[in-house]
């Protein structure tokens, strides 16, 4: 399973950023730390099943890492990670979106990847004029098509109301937070990551991803791969001070002007589905809403042809 954390994975210790940074390892535990985490994300890297180039950009805030497959003259599409997730969160996704678009796969320049922050993010501003700073140094001015999942999905939608004269159309998948609070079932169940134990981990991940546990046939193994992600996370780096996703506003929902599709699960366990749709007719009618049925905060590699299949006509009409 890919990653759909919406919370930063709690670990022992908060790092301090001016202290670590003039380490070698930073953000990792140590050099062995760093070694053994990148020896797992690079193997992993292997079953990317498209060709690709990968770039470490320089912004003010550190190095981020993008992946980048599809031709160089198709229409640009970004994408953003979930919470303790990486680029290779795509991998189910990508065969189909670079077929269509010139895809840019990031690693969270504030989470875990090969991207490596040498500068505080404090709050969302942080983020969005990282972003910016991104995209300008990837020479994309304009005419950007922007998805993010989960945690993504909210940096997504605030990046939106900050420079939507840079975007084209923008898609929010299961976005954390955004169109309603965290249910208090979620909230309780986050608690337990803070547990550096894997019986707590698999109790919430088997939880959040109950659907793929159910239904799919996979979906078992998919499930404890992200497991072993967490573990493998929480052996080898630093706890730094999250940024946490809030929920937009009334009026930050009818801000968002950028053509914009967002797409959930029925059984999602941040919040109901359902209701944060009727939330959006309500008040931001202009945000195009699909839920998709036997799926929860998973429905992306659940209903992985479904999804794509909308995304695809989304951004070509």
């Amino acid at each position: 399973m890919k990653s759909c954390l919406v919370l930063n994975i709690p670990f022992k210790g908060i790092v301090d950023l001016n202290k670590m940074k003039n380490y070698s390892y930073y953000p990792f535990r140590s050099n062995e730390a760093r070694d053994l985490y990148l020896s797992s994300y690079d193997e992993k890297a292997k079953l990317w099943p498209v060709a690709s180039e990968t770039k470490l950009i320089d912004t003010r805030y550190g190095k981020t890492f993008v992946r980048r497959s599809g031709e160089d003259d198709a229409p640009t599409l970004i994408l953003l990670p979930g919470a303790a997730s990486t680029s290779l969160m795509w991998l189910s996704s990508i065969t189909e979106l670079a077929k269509h678009y010139n895809v840019y796969a990031v690693d969270n320049i504030y989470d875990v990847g090969r991207s490596i922050n040498t500068h505080r993010i404090n709050d969302v501003g942080d983020f969005i004029r990282w972003l910016d700073e991104l995209f300008t140094s990837l020479d994309l001015e304009h005419n950007i098509n922007l998805a993010g999942y989960s945690y993504g999905g909210w940096l997504t939608a605030k990046y939106a109301l900050a420079f939507p004269e840079r975007l084209n159309k923008i898609i929010l998948l299961a976005p954390s937070a955004t169109v309603l609070p965290f249910q208090w079932q979620f909230l309780s169940r986050v608690i337990l990551l803070m547990i550096p134990n894997r019986y707590f981990v698999k109790r919430v991940m088997y939880w959040l991803f109950e659907d793929s546990i159910v239904r799919h046939e996979t979906g078992v193994l998919q499930v404890d791969e992200f497991i072993n992600e967490i573990m493998l996370i929480k052996k080898c780096y630093e706890h730094r001070k999250p940024v946490n996703p809030t929920t937009l506003g009334d009026d930050e929902w009818r801000g968002i002007q950028v053509p914009t599709l967002l797409l959930l699960g029925e059984n999602e366990k941040l919040y109901a589905a359902r209701k944060a749709v009727r939330r959006l007719k309500a008040v931001a009618p202009q945000i195009d809403t699909e839920v998709f049925p036997d799926s929860g905060h998973d429905f992306l590699f659940i209903q992985q042809e479904q999804v794509m299949n909308k995304v695809i006509n989304f951004l070509d009409n």
